[in-house]
């Protein structure tokens, strides 16, 4: 079995789920625990962060859940996905969007979350696709 086969497997999908809910929380830490920081480090507001860290808690309690279910509701792994293609497009609308102006090492980091959530949200939505009308609640 190849590596994006086993991923986008039902065990493989628990796996990422995992992935995206501990990213998840080491994200929503450092941005609200050092959103101070890391504003003048990056280049983004501190309330943005503090937002986005209150929303990643939200977001990791779903993504958690669904790690802990044999077999997690389909509809509620849409959902996931869509998240993660959101912030994938919230990146893009910061780095291209003119609102603020990150420095090289926000614009670093913007792109590196980025690339991680699209990869995270690319293999939930394939694991949805792969199990079509299989038991996925």
């Amino acid at each position: 079995m190849s590596l994006l086969a086993y991923l986008t497997s039902p065990a493989g999908l628990r796996r990422v789920l995992w992935a995206d809910a501990l990213s998840g929380t080491g994200s929503a830490a450092l941005h609200l625990l050092f959103a101070g920081s890391l504003a003048s480090l990056l280049g983004l507001p501190a309330g943005l962060l503090l937002a986005s860290g209150a929303v990643l808690l939200v977001y990791v309690a779903l993504a958690g859940s669904l790690a802990l279910q044999v077999t997690p509701s389909r509809t509620a792994l849409v959902l996931l996905a869509l998240g993660n293609f959101a912030w994938v497009a919230a990146c893009l609308a910061l780095l291209f969007g003119g609102l603020v102006s990150p420095t090289p090492l926000g614009q670093a980091y913007i792109v590196v979350q980025a690339v991680a959530v699209l990869v995270l949200a690319e293999l939930q939505w394939m694991a949805l696709r792969r199990a079509g009308t299989r038991s996925l609640a």
